[in-house]
């Protein structure tokens, strides 16, 4: 009976050690995964923070959406280039725009999914057929020359688009608000709309309040005149009219005639033609 039992006890010990062992290794793949499956997926994702990227390099970058479908029917193919990148030297990425607003409205799109090649700065719209070969022979046999790139004003880092990237993130931000106050807070749709007129109020006119402030800093208005009656207005006109009268009085002799002291006395020029001088008749009368 125990020569029985002692075999069953090591058979039982030995399976024991068995199960250990196989959930040690299998931790072990799951901890450290070999090159294989750590290589497989080779796709990068790009965010709003690192879409600077992009300027270094060459990329090939997807636009897409998970509800999707044409989105969905082109992940394969991606996926499948994005195998050849390193023998290709070009990095391949992608962007949620329902995750990343901001570079949905930094490269302005408006068609899902939406491909971009960017070299060393330079953005180009890929428009040709999505298949995986197509990528690479655009790629490999540099098909991206031939496509006009995009101008400076409407790249990404351009200043416009700077400003549609920041719109697009305060619409995201606006929609979160109004999802929040709806859902979390139980505010109705009529009330968090009623909230968003009165900031959007609110800051219109604080907004306009501190544009005049700059205007009045920068150029300042002319001080206006004290408006005067009209009684008083012909006063003043009156009393301006005599003081100029009195003044054109002040160099004429009681005779009517002009003071010859005066300073504004005309004096008459010399006459060029010699004048003989008339003698009195009793000094004629003598010579």
């Amino acid at each position: 009976m125990m020569a029985a039992v002692i075999p069953f006890r090591v058979s039982s010990a030995r399976s024991a050690w068995v199960a250990i062992a196989s959930m040690l290794l299998l931790l072990l793949l799951l901890i450290v995964p070999g090159p294989s499956l750590a290589g497989r997926n080779r796709v990068k994702v790009l965010t709003d923070g690192a879409w600077q990227e992009l300027l270094q390099g060459e990329w090939m970058v997807e636009f897409y959406a998970p509800w999707c479908p044409a989105c969905q029917n082109l992940q394969p193919e991606w996926e499948s280039f994005a195998e050849w990148s390193e023998d290709l030297e070009v990095n391949i990425a992608k962007v949620d725009v329902t995750e990343q607003p901001g570079l949905s409205g930094r490269f302005v799109i408006t068609a899902l999914p939406t491909i971009y090649h960017c070299k060393d700065g330079e953005f180009r719209r890929y428009q040709g057929p999505r298949t995986k070969s197509d990528f690479i022979n655009f790629i490999s046999e540099r098909e991206w020359k031939s496509v006009e790139p995009v101008s400076s004003w409407l790249g990404p880092s351009s200043f416009l688009m700077s400003s549609m990237s920041a719109l697009f993130q305060l619409s995201m931000w606006i929609r979160q608000c109004h999802t929040y106050f709806t859902e979390n807070l139980g505010i109705p749709n009529w009330g968090s709309y009623a909230i968003f007129a009165f900031v959007t109020l609110f800051s219109g006119l604080l907004l306009g309040l501190i544009m005049v402030f700059l205007a009045d800093c920068v150029c300042p208005s002319k001080k206006q005149r004290p408006y005067q009656h009209p009684h008083q207005r012909k006063l003043v006109e009156s009393a301006q009219h005599l003081k100029k009268k009195n003044e054109g009085l002040d160099g004429v002799n009681l005779d009517g005639e002009m003071d010859r002291g005066d300073p504004w006395y005309p004096v008459p020029p010399p006459n060029p033609v010699r004048q003989r001088i008339a003698k009195p008749a009793s000094e004629a009368e003598q010579s």
